[in-house]
């Protein structure tokens, strides 16, 4: 068998739970193993083994993690070929306790020619637990670590001031109820809110903030990441409003939070609209990840439907950025 790790011929890249590897030359009889590359907490290799069949291979880099805490994982494959024609196959949705490269693969027995793509998508991953017979976490909502960003030391007495209202200063109005908090604390998170009580602001005489563009079960979870009580479900569930707010009261830590959290699941029903938010609030990490994934993955194809609409309705600058991307992904190799 010929060929091995990594080559000058093939490039490994990642995006969001997605990795795609691309390798220009591959023989009649080769064997290929990817470079490394981290999804979840492990670091994860592909190879690929072609003779009569061709068999693709996923297994988590050997070692202490894999041995003491081995993946669970759900994912589906996809194997493309540039052609002519172009050729591609899905393999369905496998479910597998990985540990070593002999634990799983997929047999394709429909074959073409010219440079060979190979898509794995996670659609979960969870540490197994004896062996897989009991139940465990999914790794993801640990990735965000939301809490880690607050003040672990003050976070008991940070969450009795806002929920017992200790020495509350401030009233909050939002689009359907009130809430209390403090002015110190406010000012100390956002350039915005200190201003309103610095200078003689109608915020600073009444003492109260009309938040209208809120509702109280997202200005709750506003609050809850300001003084650090908010939970991975809350912030879930309320970053598209979470990240108007920071970019609206100049909240940097929140904003960068927001970003991370929208470029964890992007996929084929929310991209279009992930990549007008980037647009929206000047976010290049995000607005780079929806582009790799609807170009350099080719999810173009998926989304062919809301396109149109969407094209009627971005920003001109967006679009054109958009068409550099095709030409720079699609130019002839």
């Amino acid at each position: 068998m010929s060929g091995g790790s990594g080559g000058l011929d093939s490039r490994l890249e990642t995006i969001s739970r997605l990795a795609q590897w691309r390798i220009d030359t591959f023989g009649p009889c080769s064997y290929r193993r990817s470079d490394a590359f981290k999804i979840g907490i492990w670091s994860w290799y592909l190879s690929v083994e072609k003779s009569r069949s061709m068999y693709v291979r996923l297994f988590p880099e050997p070692g202490r993690l894999a041995k003491e805490r081995p993946p669970l994982a759900r994912f589906v494959l996809r194997a493309s070929w540039a052609g002519p024609p172009r050729r591609s196959c899905e393999s369905p949705v496998h479910e597998h306790l990985l540990r070593s490269s002999e634990d799983f693969f997929w047999q394709i027995d429909v074959m073409s020619h010219g440079r060979l793509t190979i898509d794995v998508e996670f659609l979960d991953l969870r540490v197994a637990t004896n062996n897989a017979a009991e139940s465990s976490t999914s790794v993801w909502p640990e990735s965000l670590a939301v809490q880690n960003i607050a003040s672990k030391s003050t976070l008991g007495c940070l969450s009795r001031m806002l929920t017992e209202s200790i020495h509350a200063d401030v009233t909050i109005n939002t689009t359907d109820g009130v809430l209390k908090a403090h002015k110190a604390i406010l000012a100390a998170c956002s350039p915005v809110f200190e201003s309103m009580f610095l200078h003689d602001l109608k915020e600073k005489e009444s003492s109260t903030i009309n938040i209208n563009d809120m509702c109280l079960e997202s200005c709750s979870a506003l609050l809850g990441f300001i003084y650090g009580t908010i939970k991975q479900d809350e912030f879930w569930k309320h970053r598209l409003s979470l990240l108007a707010a920071a970019n609206k009261y100049n909240i940097s830590d929140i904003k960068e939070c927001c970003e991370e959290g929208l470029l964890e699941d992007i996929n084929s029903s929310n991209v279009l609209e992930r990549l007008h938010v980037a647009w929206l609030y000047q976010l290049e990490k995000l607005k780079k990840g929806c582009l790799t994934y609807l170009f350099v993955f080719g999810k173009i194809y998926d989304v062919r439907d809301e396109i149109n609409s969407f094209f009627q309705h971005a920003d001109r600058e967006l679009m054109l950025e958009m068409f550099r991307e095709v030409l720079t992904v699609w130019k002839p190799i």
